[in-house]
């Protein structure tokens, strides 16, 4: 079995002791985006900035991989306030076309650095 961490510079960097995503045989296990400019490693402000910044996030990392958003088979939204539910709807409409992918949305009580929203998820490449 093959493994392979993958990285990409338009992401931002671990803040932690883990990667940006582990690529298994042809399954990309990412880990979880926070709405960090990757530039600045400085979170955006606001909820609607936040959500756009984390699929950009993780739409760097599937590209790493040499997948794509479209290759996203199972994503996780975590939601510090599930009001923002239908924000996060709206906006992955604008990221994903059908079919789209399996998806949870749990409201935690907090996230990473005091982020609104995180997202990680199962990516089939190829």
């Amino acid at each position: 079995m093959s493994r392979k961490v993958i990285h990409s510079d338009n992401a931002p960097a671990a803040i932690g002791t883990y990667s940006q995503a582990i690529l298994v045989e042809n399954t990309l296990y990412l880990s979880g985006q926070i709405g960090l400019d990757p530039k600045t490693m400085v979170l955006v402000e606001g909820i609607e900035a936040q959500i756009r910044q984390v699929f950009e996030n993780v739409k760097a990392v599937c590209e790493a991989a040499q997948g794509s958003l479209a290759d996203i088979a199972k994503l996780n939204i975590f939601l510090t306030d599930l009001s923002h539910f239908q924000l996060v709807n709206q906006i992955m409409g604008e990221y994903f076309v059908q079919p789209y992918p399996a998806r949870a949305a749990l409201g935690v009580a907090s996230l990473p650095k005091g982020a609104l929203v995180e997202m990680d998820g199962i990516v089939i490449i190829g």
